[in-house]
């Protein structure tokens, strides 16, 4: 019975290898979407009004770089855990 309960703690920290790869991946697929979805919004917002262009990507940028920084703390807390 001793056995089968170590066999069953070891399953569980495998799986929670696993789990931190695809949360992981997870953090990293929703970052480049919503990056994406930033940089696609900002080149049409250019287009339409291309006098506006420094304000467009100066708020693009900032917007890009604070996903950028929560998905940096998402992956140190994964790590961490």
């Amino acid at each position: 019975m001793f056995e089968f309960a170590m066999m069953l703690a070891q399953e569980a920290a495998e799986f929670g290898k696993m789990g931190v790869g695809i949360g992981i991946g997870l953090v990293i697929l929703g970052a480049g979407w919503g990056i994406g979805r930033i940089g696609g919004g900002a080149v049409e917002a250019i287009a339409r009004q291309p006098e506006a262009s420094g304000t467009i990507s100066t708020q693009m940028l900032i917007s890009a770089a604070l996903i950028e920084g929560v998905t940096v703390i998402a992956l140190i807390l994964m790590y961490l855990l």
